[in-house]
């Protein structure tokens, strides 16, 4: 017995091994698994390593004064086999200087001198640093002794930046109102299939980051609240008694505490009334900080169960404009995001202590924070908030490459936002809301740059960017969804999860690891969906009496390995609907036929994809002459 097991996994994972293999694969990610780092089962290789970094940062923030100022230092921990004589930083700021390579255009009120670097100690000996020749979003340093495998080096900076007017993934909110996120120097990852990544941050495409730890010291004047990615240490030193008992009271509490509100904020009194304040926050095996301060902000809070296993629940705030309607609704529509997300899909408990909404422009997701844009539409704000809060999970809880594959985490997202907005809006309004947002605008484009494989670096695309990173890779995933049913899939995705949670996964380990957790060889359709410039259009060419029903011959035009309803009317007036799940092009995915079972006479038969919204519809109907 014992035997035939250990037989029946070799076997399996010969299978699977070989089932890769039909997979198109660059030669830095073949590289990748030669080295034995990734493995075809899924799972990271035994040669698996991903480096790391302790981080602790203080800034000052003075509004109305825009410079903020910080210091840093940062044990960079070396754990690849390769000896480093090279860091490069990420300056992500250096966005905002005249000049520097963007995918759009930048008004005045964008545009700032970005991170100006005022000294660069590396264990302990001061490097030489030029403003002007580290003006670009990467900035290769050399060290003057190797880093070598298992070592760490110590950098202490020092530096500042104003902050832009123009608010967008961070910025001025308005006068005494900051956002500040990718505010801080950092060293970029070094992986195992690419080396340093030097990819520009052009202000569209999103990020890369380790895994970290963090202290995050905020120096504000007396009267300003902060919020920040992680836990607050030290509440007692910088809220006065009653504004602490509050924020503690929402920990345990289901209903919204009003921690602080327009009228308290009137008061100036929440604070600690010293000329300023130091607000410290943790954050441990995170991939990055951000912050928000203000001095005339609500401050909403509550929390909701997120692991039934141990009781542990996450706090959900919220700060925003006492004028913002939306805003008020944020920690119960919060609340639900978390515990559904949780429990549902993806399924896995919230893994953070924390999350905060607070009011912008960005409509944007940070660890433990969203920034979210005012809206009068109360529906649209909850559907906006649950997307970014779906982030969580990808790419924070797993180490997704946005700026290289965002289709690992914003298809995810969007799949998410729909499963979620179902329970809350309903299937029809919550599907009209998703064919309107995400796939519309793609099936109806026939631009060439539309049908790039989803495949394609992200890094490469200009055109066709949104719907390769949101719209297409979702409908791949609720194609599999309904191809493998609802717990074969949550199975494989929870594989998945597992094998590179607190990682950094590649495409190829989503295909394998789902291959592996379903025991099914997908790479028929992971080739369709992923590799190919396929489009969705099917064609009902005819319709024909056969023994037992009816027999519907069609035509896969657009290529994509998609489900469908048949749904038939009878003579008798009545009518009929017959799913079928994408298994039935596994075969042949250019020609089938269907066949249904009836003792009816059909008049006409249409195919209905749902949300896989088809190009060309004159071709879906058929009716008897």
């Amino acid at each position: 017995m014992f035997k035939s097991i250990i037989a029946g996994a070799i076997c399996s994972l010969a299978l699977f091994q070989a089932q890769a293999q039909n997979l198109y694969m660059p030669r830095d990610i073949q590289h990748a698994f030669n080295k034995g780092t990734r493995s075809l089962d899924g799972k990271p290789g035994k040669n698996y390593w991903q480096n790391h970094g302790r981080y602790t940062i203080s800034i000052s923030a003075l509004p109305p004064d825009r410079n903020i100022k910080g210091v840093e230092q940062i044990v960079y921990f070396n754990n690849s086999p390769d000896t480093l004589k090279r860091l490069n930083m990420k300056l992500i700021l250096n966005i905002h200087r005249p000049g520097v390579a963007r995918f759009g255009s930048a008004g005045d009120d964008y545009l700032t001198p970005g991170v100006q670097v005022d000294s660069i100690f590396i264990n302990g000996t001061k490097k030489p640093w030029n403003n002007k020749q580290a003006a670009n979003t990467n900035q290769m340093i050399s060290l003057l002794k190797p880093l070598m495998p298992h070592d760490s080096v110590k950098l202490d900076i020092t530096w500042h930046f104003e902050i832009s007017k123009e608010s967008g993934r961070e910025g001025m909110i308005d006068s005494t109102t900051y956002y500040m996120a990718y505010f801080y120097p950092r060293v970029s990852v070094y992986d195992d299939y690419n080396g340093w990544d030097t990819l520009p941050f052009l202000d569209a495409q999103e990020f890369y980051n380790d895994f970290n730890d963090y202290t995050l010291n905020v120096t504000v004047p007396k009267n300003y609240l902060v919020w920040a990615t992680g836990t607050l240490q030290n509440p007692k030193q910088v809220l006065q008694p009653e504004y602490v008992k509050r924020l503690e009271q929402s920990f345990t509490s289901d209903s919204t505490i009003h921690v602080a509100t327009k009228e308290d904020l009137a008061k100036k009194n929440i604070t600690a009334q010293n000329d300023v304040n130091t607000w410290t926050w943790t954050a441990n095996n995170i991939s990055d900080m951000a912050v928000g301060i203000s001095d005339h902000y609500d401050w909403d809070a509550a929390s909701a169960i997120v692991d039934d296993k141990t009781g542990r629940r996450a706090s959900m705030q919220a700060a925003f404009l006492d004028n913002s309607a939306d805003f008020h609704h944020s920690v119960q529509f919060g609340r639900n995001s978390l515990s559904w997300l949780s429990h549902n899909w993806p399924g896995v408990p919230y893994p953070f202590p924390k999350m905060t909404a607070f009011q912008g422009f960005a409509d944007m997701e940070y660890p433990m924070m969203v920034n979210d844009s005012h809206t009068d539409d109360i529906g649209f704000a909850q559907f906006v908030q649950d997307h970014e809060i779906a982030h969580t999970w990808f790419p924070f809880y797993m180490g997704i490459n946005e700026s290289r594959y965002s289709f690992m985490d914003e298809g995810w997202a969007t799949t998410f936002e729909l499963l979620i907005g179902t329970t809350e809006v309903g299937k029809e309004k919550a599907e009209k809301l998703y064919k309107g947002f995400r796939v519309d605008q793609w099936i109806h484009d026939a631009s060439t740059a539309e049908d790039l494989p989803i495949i394609t670096p992200t890094s490469e695309l200009r055109g066709g960017f949104g719907n390769n990173s949101y719209g297409k890779p979702s409908l791949s995933y609720f194609a599999l969804k309904d191809l493998l049913g609802d717990n074969l899939f949550k199975k494989a995705l929870h594989t998945y999860m597992d094998n590179w949670n607190g990682k950094h996964p590649i495409p190829w380990d989503y295909f394998n690891s789902m291959n592996s957790g379903s025991g099914k060889n997908l790479n028929w359709f992971f080739n369709n969906w992923f590799f190919t410039n396929y489009y969705i259009d099917l064609n009902l060419q005819k319709v024909t009496k056969a023994n037992r029903g009816y027999t519907l011959s069609i035509q896969n035009i657009g290529g994509f390995v998609v489900p469908f309803d048949v749904k038939v009317t009878y003579s008798d007036g009545t009518t009929a609907s017959f799913h079928q799940t994408p298994a039935v092009w596994e075969h042949n995915g250019k020609q089938i036929s269907v066949n249904i079972k009836t003792t009816k006479t059909v008049t006409s038969a249409v195919l209905d994809g749902g949300i896989f919204m088809d190009a060309n519809e004159n071709n879906n109907k058929w009716t008897a002459k």
